[in-house]
């Protein structure tokens, strides 16, 4: 239905928008308010950061368990997308987890999103985020909707 090779052969993602393009959809979203970048596109990966600042910090001075969630949705829902008609097909999120396995007080968290199923009507993706050191921070699974355009 949604989901089909890339026209060149060349990975996952039907469409390879620009990294500024991708970044200016998150003009005025929760996403650009929280300093969330894309930074990647891979052959099957989508990555990007955001900042532990006073924008997503939690009052004891840790990255809101919210913001770590907040970064894996927008990779893995921006990157879902990416793998269908933008058209005909919408990937919408159904359900998301998030596993905080590090505290992060400040710098960068990175994010790299990796598809696990890209189906009709579902898909799956596992984001991991690491801090500045490469050490991670949390695990998210995601899974999206695939929905026609209305």
């Amino acid at each position: 239905m949604g989901q089909a090779q890339a026209p060149d052969g060349g990975g996952i993602f039907l469409r390879r928008p620009t990294l500024d393009a991708l970044n200016a959809q998150a003009t005025d979203t929760l996403a650009g308010r929280l300093g969330i970048e894309i930074t990647e596109l891979g052959v099957d990966f989508l990555r990007g950061r955001i900042p532990c600042d006073e924008r997503t910090r939690q009052p004891f001075g840790l990255l809101h368990g919210g913001a770590s969630a907040a970064l894996a949705e927008t990779l893995g829902s921006l990157a879902g997308n990416l793998c269908l008609d933008g058209e005909r097909f919408l990937a919408v999120g159904m359900e998301i987890n998030a596993n905080h396995l590090r505290p992060v007080t400040r710098g960068l968290v990175t994010g790299t999103a990796r598809a696990v199923h890209i189906g009709r009507h579902t898909q799956v993706w596992d984001i991991q985020l690491e801090d500045e050191d490469g050490r991670m921070t949390c695990v998210s699974r995601l899974t999206l909707a695939v929905i026609p355009k209305q």
